[in-house]
């Protein structure tokens, strides 16, 4: 089950501004997004504190736990509950007994920001040893799905559009068809919350691709690969360690998806 759902309305606010152009300032209204800590807690311990904006915030949860290896299937997370508190929000789960022992096995206590994918990491050991996932065979890709996947998700950004402060995870169907959309202030967030609204749907991470509209950074690629997405595609360029972990991963990583441009860092024989 999963209760207390925040609305769009939850996820920006309306402030004052002075807006000024051609030397003069016009006092007027702003949409703003928000953003506010989110306690991810399992079984009465919290494990994370992230700071995300506070919308579908249990497509999130779920999403974590999977991306992070927390839970392995969606049917691991037995309850979800957002319950909001004067400092921020709290996102209780219920995590089946041998996945909440292997938690707490870990002892890891996070405290993540929104540009930071490993934040958990408690040493550069940890981090050298940390496995790459491999993922498997997929669809092809035909680059007209690119052009198509970047037309509709423009008209999907509804927080974007109103705050032009967010990051957008698009799930496309190998034809481009853009199927699921979430947003966040933080782009690992928002896939996030795509991981959990695919799972939760119960779709396969192998019939379709990401797009996201932020640069590919490491923690995009990682928890793509970790919930077994092949295809990752960006509108902005990737980092050295996001192509490395991708060529390891067997992921195909695409750069500067704009208009009829792309470039291909990994793996291109999934694209025609």
């Amino acid at each position: 089950m999963r209760h207390g759902a925040i609305s769009m309305a939850d996820a920006h606010g309306i402030y004052g501004v002075d807006r000024w152009s051609d030397g003069a300032a016009v006092r007027a209204e702003d949409s703003v997004a928000e953003e506010v800590p989110v306690a991810l807690v399992y079984n009465g311990f919290s494990h994370a504190v992230m700071m995300a904006t506070p919308q579908d915030l249990e497509d999130f949860a779920l999403g974590f736990s999977l991306s992070e290896g927390i839970a392995g299937d969606a049917r691991e997370i037995l309850d979800i509950e957002v319950l909001e508190h004067a400092h921020g929000t709290e996102v209780e789960m219920q995590l089946a007994g041998e996945r909440f022992a292997q938690l707490r096995a870990r002892r890891r206590a996070m405290t993540g920001r929104t540009g930071c994918g490993i934040c958990g990491v408690e040493s550069l050991d940890q981090l050298a040893c940390r496995p790459i996932a491999k993922v498997g065979a997929t669809g092809m890709l035909d680059v007209g799905a690119l052009q198509r996947a970047q037309a509709e998700l423009q008209s999907r950004q509804q927080l974007f559009e109103l705050t032009g402060a967010v990051h957008a995870a698009a799930w496309c169907g190998f034809d481009g068809r853009v199927e699921l959309v979430r947003e966040d202030v933080g782009r690992h967030n928002a896939l996030d919350k795509l991981i959990g609204a695919i799972a939760g749907e119960r779709r396969s991470f192998a019939d379709g691709f990401l797009f996201m509209t932020s640069r590919a950074s490491y923690e995009i690629v990682q928890k793509s690969a970790a919930v077994g997405i092949a295809v990752v595609a960006a509108v902005s360029a990737p980092t050295g360690m996001a192509v490395r972990v991708a060529q390891s991963a067997g992921l195909t990583l695409i750069g500067f998806a704009r208009g009829e441009r792309h470039s291909i860092y990994s793996h291109p024989e999934r694209v025609h």
